[in-house]
């Protein structure tokens, strides 16, 4: 759905930089899959109008005008222009003339980000599978690498279901085990290791790290964005999963430094 032209993507980062008020230099260019993440770990997502052509939103969104193959951002009902970084806006307001796409910047969860991190917590499992879709195997400890993962487990490998080398967020996934027992008070029994995640926590609100720095006993880390469930991982475990770990499902975090992580290792934020 993101344009894959230099001059298209060009215009569309310009955009994004704009809604979100953030210098252009700020938003990724390494692709779809890239700007999509980085938008995750700012609680957004881009939501694709199925009707583009007579879209209307008493707010800012991204439509790509017919022909030019340029994106504009938009504003009121009726649309017009507000900024275009490939010409001076309308100020007609007959921008919202023939748009053949369009994106509206929505967040995920408006709750998100309304707890902060709630001081430190401790590693209660530590879990890694060697290939996709094969069972996790429970540890003491697990070796970080730096930039990979956990060795031997299947995304420190670049072999993991979801795996890709344009993204980020891949090296370590995290679940709190509060988020499991609730799981189990609703009737879905999951065994800790069997959400598919490498550690289990507890103590410690996963999504107040998220855009942050944090450590794992003696390795840093970084919080990317949620690991949400999805129908991949209830069809390797149990009805109800899905369901019951929306917006529970953990964190997706980057390996800033390698070293050891045992269970009964701190977890704490760095940045404030």
């Amino acid at each position: 759905m993101v344009p894959v032209t230099d001059t298209e993507a060009g215009s569309l980062y310009a955009c994004v930089a704009y809604v979100l008020g953030v210098e252009p230099q700020e938003v990724p260019r390494e692709g779809e899959v890239r700007l999509r993440q980085w938008l995750a770990g700012r609680n957004l997502g881009l939501v694709p109008v199925a009707s583009p052509e007579g879209f209307e939103w008493p707010g800012r969104f991204l439509g790509r005008r017919r022909g030019s193959g340029t994106w504009v951002v938009f504003f009121g009902v009726p649309p017009g222009a507000v900024f275009d970084p490939a010409a001076e806006p309308d100020v007609d307001g007959g921008a919202g003339a023939d748009l053949e796409a369009a994106f509206v910047l929505a967040q995920p969860d408006p709750l998100l980000g309304s707890a902060g991190p709630g001081g430190a917590g401790v590693v209660e499992l530590v879990a890694l599978a060697a290939e996709a879709e094969g069972p996790m195997t429970v540890a003491p400890s697990a070796e970080a690498v730096a930039g990979r993962g956990l060795r031997g487990d299947r995304y420190e490998r670049g072999e993991g279901t979801f795996s890709n080398p344009e993204g980020r967020g891949y090296d370590l996934t995290l679940v709190e085990a509060e988020a499991l027992e609730r799981l189990a008070a609703e009737g879905v029994e999951l065994a800790p290791a069997d959400a598919r995640r490498n550690l289990v926590v507890r103590g410690i609100d996963l999504d107040g790290l998220i855009g942050k720095r944090f450590r794992v006993g003696e390795v840093e880390c970084f919080g990317q964005r949620r690991c949400e469930p999805c129908a991949h991982l209830e069809r390797l475990t149990c009805p109800g999963v899905l369901r019951g770990l929306v917006h529970r499902g953990g964190l997706r975090a980057d390996v800033l430094s390698g070293g050891e992580l045992r269970v009964g290792d701190r977890v704490e934020a760095l940045d404030p």
